[in-house]
């Protein structure tokens, strides 16, 4: 059953998100199986993340290096909500 992972920074701004994106990267994660997903909203130093994946299983071997990466930067995580997705509509 595919998720949908809302990833809340208390405080996260662009530079911090760009060098967390380069940090998945360079750890051989920047294209994970599984997340069909990705996107960063919000103005400021208030971004936050959605990922979409086609599993909890798939989700959580990728969540150490969102967890490594962010505390490399200090990025304090508010909170990670996981729900089920209940539909998808693509164009």
């Amino acid at each position: 059953m595919a998720i949908c992972v809302h990833f809340i920074p208390v405080s996260m701004n662009a530079g911090q998100y760009q060098q967390a994106v380069k940090l998945i990267a360079e750890a051989g994660q920047g294209a994970p199986p599984g997340r069909l997903y990705h996107v960063t909203f919000g103005d400021g130093d208030k971004l936050q993340v959605i990922d979409v994946w086609k599993s909890k299983a798939e989700w959580d071997e990728f969540s150490p290096f969102v967890a490594k990466a962010a505390e490399q930067l200090g990025v304090q995580v508010a909170s990670i909500d996981i729900e089920p997705v209940h539909n998808i509509i693509t164009p």
